[in-house]
């Protein structure tokens, strides 16, 4: 049986690698997501079999039909628009249920105590470091779902300079918690006082550290919790031997820490910055500071069309207002129209456009818009000054020119998407209030620029049936 188990669990993580490489574009995705799942399936067998127990096998199968109940509807039927805050809210789930398994580990062995036994160090460190790490990707993730459906505000909640000393004083709480329990205070039950100590500091933890980050970086926070829960996870399963554990948390949080790294260089501020929190508003406009009035250009549909019609190529930059009015189809077709007429189209993709990594990605894959047509910033920045018209759907941040040329702008030295190099941009949006991070953007004013004011669902239907009659 123990070598069945073992022959099931190298299958699993076969699986779970194979189907991770199927999640590198959007053809693939779908089945490579269906093979990570038949691998977690194979995981979960392997885990009951090596269980044995009966009891605690209808334990763990009421714990899977509860489970199945409560996370099918809303990864079914949740909008597109909402899926960043499912995925945090999932992740989140992820992180509570490791610092769950730690605590009941602890209460299952009556405590921890290094001093009573020194071989069970790796049970010790594991459980205290997955239940630290757990309860603040929990708590932390609630938070982020709480800002990204705007529950909570997307600007900064801190508390000033006393922030950072105040979230060093939790860490060193919790960890002080954890040194207590592991060198022995199980004696009269105390330990169990420091347990719920380590959980609710390591949990207000969590807290303190989300609230502080600002919209803007938001993405970029989702990516390092996941990273955060999939570390814990590996811990759990090295403190309860669960080699299956150990592996998908590994790969959860390598994968998590590498993409994380990479988006904080795609907007040019490093890990420590973002945690430290303070920047991103939260869509309040603001103003540009230097006391001068300024005006836009608004457009129409017909007069777009006819801009766009006649171009050799167009670059479209999605952004989060795109995903809000479910405008992905629209674009599709609008895009199709414009290439019967021999005009190249493409797609302009900022790593932290939309609210969680490859949030455009998924939307255009969803409207079967061509892999190919998709290009990342470094590809298509060179691009855009031999561009005839780029049309902004919804992207505010990803293409304010402040990041280039403003040294005083919060998001000075962010790499952006270089639109304003265009010979022509047509914006759409419902109205002059500014992105995610608060920022005014001095794109809208520019002289190339014209503004297409409405839903940009209808607009770019607008714009498609006024194609059709050229």
């Amino acid at each position: 049986m123990d070598n069945l188990v073992t022959v099931l669990y190298i299958i699993a993580f076969a699986m779970f690698i194979y189907g991770l490489m199927g999640l590198t574009g959007p053809k693939t995705a779908v089945r490579g997501n269906q093979i990570a799942a038949v691998g977690m399936a194979l995981a979960v067998i392997a885990t009951l079999i090596a269980v044995r127990d009966t009891t605690n096998w209808i334990l763990i199968v009421a714990g899977l039909v509860v489970g199945v109940a409560l996370g099918v509807p809303p990864a079914r039927f949740t909008k597109m628009t909402a899926m960043p805050q499912l995925v945090a809210f999932f992740n989140g789930v992820g992180g509570g249920t490791v610092a769950l398994i730690a605590w009941a580990e602890f209460i299952n062995s009556s405590g921890f105590s290094v001093l009573h036994d020194p071989l069970t160090i790796p049970v010790i460190v594991g459980s205290l470091f997955a239940a630290i790490i757990g309860s603040i990707s929990f708590w932390g993730s609630l938070i982020a779902f709480g800002k990204l459906q705007e529950i909570l505000p997307g600007s900064p909640i801190t508390l000033g300079r006393l922030q950072q000393p105040f979230n060093a004083l939790l860490l060193i709480g919790a960890v002080a918690s954890a040194v207590v329990i592991g060198l022995g205070a199980s004696d009269g039950g105390v330990s169990q006082w420091w347990m719920i100590a380590l959980l609710v500091l390591a949990g207000v933890l969590g807290l303190a550290v989300v609230l502080p980050i600002g919209g803007a970086d938001m993405p970029v926070v989702i990516s390092l919790l996941n990273a955060l829960t999939g570390l814990s996870a590996a811990a759990a399963g090295l403190a309860l031997n669960n080699t299956a554990m150990i592996v998908a948390g590994m790969i959860v949080g390598a994968s998590g820490s590498i993409l994380t790294n990479l988006m904080a260089k795609a907007m040019n501020r490093s890990i420590p910055a973002i945690v430290a929190g303070g920047f991103g508003g939260g869509g309040v406009a603001l103003a540009s500071g230097d006391g001068v009035e300024r005006t836009v250009k608004s457009t129409s549909p017909a007069d777009a069309a006819i801009m766009m019609a006649y171009a050799n190529q167009v670059i479209v930059v999605p952004g989060y207002g795109m995903a809000v009015a479910q405008a992905q189809h629209a674009v599709k077709e609008m895009a199709e129209m414009l290439e019967k007429r021999g005009v190249e189209v493409k797609y302009a993709i900022h790593p932290v456009a939309g609210r969680m990594p490859g949030h455009m990605n998924v939307l255009l894959a969803e409207a079967e818009v061509s892999y190919d047509a998709l290009k990342e910033m470094d590809d298509i920045n060179g691009e855009f000054q031999r561009t005839d018209v780029t049309l902004v759907i919804g992207a505010n941040d990803v293409t304010n020119p402040a990041a280039r040329n403003d040294p005083s702008s919060p998001i000075h030295g962010m790499p952006i998407l270089n639109v304003d190099q265009s010979k022509a941009v047509i914006v759409l949006k419902r109205s002059m209030n500014s992105g995610f991070a608060g920022i005014e953007n001095p794109l809208f004013y520019a002289d190339t620029t014209s503004m297409l004011f409405g839903d940009a669902k209808k607009s770019v239907g607008a714009v498609t049936e006024e194609l059709k009659s050229l």
